[in-house]
């Protein structure tokens, strides 16, 4: 079974292949309108054969494609991850640009050694002397640098809006009102308001920037989503299935607890606190859909949210962490090394009955 993270990482290497087997295919046919009826490319006097090349170049580009798509979600993604937009399509665009160059030169040596009986340095190395010179190469290195820039936009706008969303507008997921049954987790900063009095709203949003970036490693690793940022307010969401999964919307926030414990010197060195946070938790049926003309956003409408927040507003009153409501306690199926308590029935705000309201924690063995 492939972990959650897994599953998210290779949905996001697909479409860099995809995108490089499509305009690989389109490069053919132009190549084939362009060249027409030789049988040799004019530059290097290489054999030209479009059956085999309309299948070769393809698969090459797919293979590219693949290659970039786990060098920039294994790698590059993390790297440049706090440099701007625009320095990071530059940078990885440029390192792209010379992986594609490199990986044609092998392409290029391959197909000397098919073609010629003897393999001799001067009959590997004239070919690919002999493009690299001509004026050929300039049209597909271009070429190839428009790709990988379509690849690169496409990263970054991914990114930006949250991954998934941007197929979702693309297939059209929610163009029409859809209802799902989600989860949904309002995780709240304690004492913000003293903390960004005692930083200043600078240093405060530096901190919220390295906050955020280390409690979003957690929402993946257990299959979340996160859907808006207010403040220094999380909401994260998952599938009902996805959410009960392994409780994976329970393990999350003390996956999130765990990540800022691990970081906490580098907290106490640069802000002289190490931020904490609540959280409430509760289930239901909402609509989901398309909004906006100037601009476009897939938002969730229903009571579970309003009801979710007022939970999570009850944390501080009840000394918790952690409260979920009693419809989703009835579903929980939580190991030993959790604890949970009722904290008896409360009236939300927005509601006209009572709610049984839980509280959980780590047993003490566990802690």
């Amino acid at each position: 079974m492939l972990s959650p993270k897994t599953k998210r990482d290779v949905a996001l290497v697909i479409p860099f292949g995809m995108v490089w087997f499509v305009f690989s295919l389109i490069y053919c046919i132009l190549e084939r309108g362009i060249l027409g009826d030789l049988d040799h490319y004019p530059s290097t006097g290489n054999q030209y054969k479009f059956a085999a090349n309309v299948v070769a170049i393809p698969i090459a580009g797919l293979m590219m494609g693949l290659i970039t798509g786990i060098l920039e979600i294994g790698y590059f993604s993390k790297w440049f991850i706090k440099k701007s937009f625009a320095r990071k399509i530059v940078f990885k665009s440029f390192l792209y640009l010379i992986i594609a160059t490199i990986f044609l030169v092998v392409i290029l040596l391959m197909n000397a050694l098919y073609t010629h009986s003897k393999h001799s340095f001067e009959n590997l190395i004239s070919p690919v002397w002999a493009f690299f010179t001509d004026y050929a190469a300039v049209g597909l290195m271009v070429y190839i640098a428009s790709v990988i820039l379509i690849t690169q936009f496409y990263t970054e706008f991914s990114q930006s809006i949250g991954p998934g969303t941007l197929s979702n507008f693309f297939l059209g997921k929610y163009h029409h009102p859809v209802e799902e049954e989600r989860i949904f987790m309002f995780l709240d900063m304690k004492s913000s308001t003293t903390i960004a009095e005692n930083l200043g709203h600078v240093r405060y949003f530096e901190m919220l920037k390295e906050y955020f970036f280390d409690l979003s490693v957690a929402v993946i690793d257990f299959a979340g989503t996160i859907y808006q940022y207010a403040g220094d307010e999380m909401i994260v969401c998952w599938k009902l299935k996805e959410g009960l999964k392994n409780n994976n919307s329970i393990e999350c926030f003390f996956a999130m607890k765990r990540a800022l414990k691990k970081q906490e010197e580098k907290y106490i060195s640069n802000f002289g606190i190490l931020p904490a946070f609540k959280a409430g938790v509760h289930f239901g049926r909402v609509t989901a859909g398309e909004i906006g003309s100037l601009k476009k956003e897939i938002i969730f409408t229903g009571d579970v949210l309003n009801t979710s927040a007022r939970i999570q507003g009850l944390c501080n009153h009840f000394d918790a962490d952690l409260l979920v409501s009693e419809d989703l306690a009835k579903i929980l199926t939580l190991p030993a090394n959790y604890k949970i308590r009722s904290v008896g029935e409360n009236l939300l705000k927005g509601r006209s009955k009572k709610m049984e309201i839980f509280a959980i924690s780590p047993s003490e063995h566990a802690i």
